[in-house]
């Protein structure tokens, strides 16, 4: 009835009928008014079928109906608060389940192939809007952090063409999503140390490169302007105090001297840790007393800023475990961005869990459940839609789209 309604009272407009000719959009020539021709929008009260002024330009063979922008359904048969809410689910649960979900929460039916669709066209706009619309802000506490990391997402095989991986043949199953985090730190846990701060973690990621192009034609990564734009969006550049860390990759450290510079450089204590927790079940075994002991004094030693200690205590397993030597180049490498009591005395963040749960709440969540592989254009949408969510950024860009839909 609702439907019905509202229907009627759109198609008993005809101000969408501007005279017996109108510009083309695409040509600029004179477009004809051939009648009004209908069209059936799902929308959240059901579907309505609207009925439009519709004008064909000969020359360029396209035809325009001006109420369809004016409503938000131009190039699709959603409505503009149906496409949100599919938005929104595709975001979060696989495509079948938001067709579910669709129709059981709102009574909205949308085909899982279109959900796919609208999802993904809603997570391509979002991602041309966070490469072009950069609205700087004043940094919100004194120290802000900035993390880098990436984590593997199952691929469709044309995506993965010429690509090197891991498997024992040498081809890939995934390929890398790099993650920008920025976040602060002000609360304290019952222990006196920094803790995250409660709604200030926001995420921007894509499979892009972060290697730089060198040479007369130099120029950034994609994922260093990426990192740049967020840096700039939090405010980072104008914070008294600023710390990147990440878990030791060169990368990382390489982008954060480009598009961070004079920020302070940590590797995340976890991911450390996890190094050596790695290397003792290769030199150990998977269980034992041995392993837990050794692992527990290599944490003591790396808490307390001996790292002298031990990188002689890996050493020592050399002759009989030779890939102890990437441990040892990893350690060396990274010994500055490891000094965790003074880190500490400066009352900084060595270690908060952000970069491995954003790697896990703003991927892996959507992007690695079982069964799932993804063709690139479609894994960068959907990450793109869940970091604008995620970072509370999903109504700025709504409230733009508007803007925009009504200006044209």
């Amino acid at each position: 009835m609702a439907a019905r309604a509202v229907a009627q009272r759109l198609n008993a407009d005809h101000a969408d009928y501007v005279g017996p000719t109108r510009s083309c959009p695409q040509c600029a020539q004179p477009a004809r008014y051939a009648g009004r021709r209908p069209k059936t929008v799902e929308s959240v009260l059901g579907p309505l079928t609207l009925e439009r002024a519709y004008y064909h330009c000969a020359r360029c063979d396209m035809g325009v109906c001006p109420r369809d922008a004016a409503l938000g359904v131009d190039g699709t048969a959603l409505s503009p608060a149906v496409t949100r809410m599919v938005g929104i689910v595709g975001a979060r649960v696989s495509f079948v389940e938001g067709h579910a979900l669709l129709h059981d929460l709102a009574g909205v039916e949308v085909d899982p192939k279109q959900v796919e669709r609208t999802a993904e066209a809603l997570g391509r706009a979002i991602a041309e809007d966070e490469r072009t619309v950069v609205e700087a802000q004043p940094p919100t506490a004194p120290t802000m952090y900035l993390g880098m990391d990436g984590t593997g997402i199952p691929m469709r095989l044309a995506a993965l063409a010429g690509r090197r991986g891991k498997q024992p043949d040498g081809t890939a199953k995934t390929r890398e999503v790099k993650l920008c985090t920025v976040w602060t730190a002000e609360a304290r846990d019952a222990e006196g140390r920094p803790r995250r701060d409660i709604g200030s973690v926001s995420y921007s990621a894509a499979i892009e490169s972060a290697a730089a192009t060198a040479g007369p034609a130099a120029r950034s990564s994609p994922f260093a302007l990426r990192v740049d734009r967020e840096a700039q969006r939090r405010g980072f550049a104008q914070a008294p105090r600023r710390v990147v860390l990440g878990d030791g990759a060169v990368w990382i450290w390489n982008v954060a001297e480009e598009a961070c510079p004079g920020a302070i450089h940590i590797v995340d204590l976890f991911h450390a840790k996890e190094h050596l927790a790695t290397r003792a079940t290769a030199i150990f075994g998977a269980s034992g007393d041995l392993a837990t002991a050794w692992t527990h004094a290599r944490y003591a030693e790396l808490d307390a800023g001996h790292l002298h200690r031990l990188v002689r205590a890996l050493r020592a397993h050399l002759p009989t475990t030779p890939a102890v030597a990437q441990d040892i180049h990893y350690f060396f490498r990274n010994r500055r961005r490891m000094r965790y009591p003074a880190f500490r005395a400066q009352g900084l963040c060595v270690s908060t869990g952000v970069l491995e749960a954003g790697c896990r709440t703003a991927i892996g969540a959507r992007l690695k459940r079982s069964g799932m592989h993804w063709t690139l254009a479609g894994a960068d949408a959907i990450i793109a839609l869940r970091c604008a969510i995620l970072s509370g950024r999903f109504e700025d860009f709504w409230e733009r789209r508007a803007t925009q839909q009504r200006a044209a």
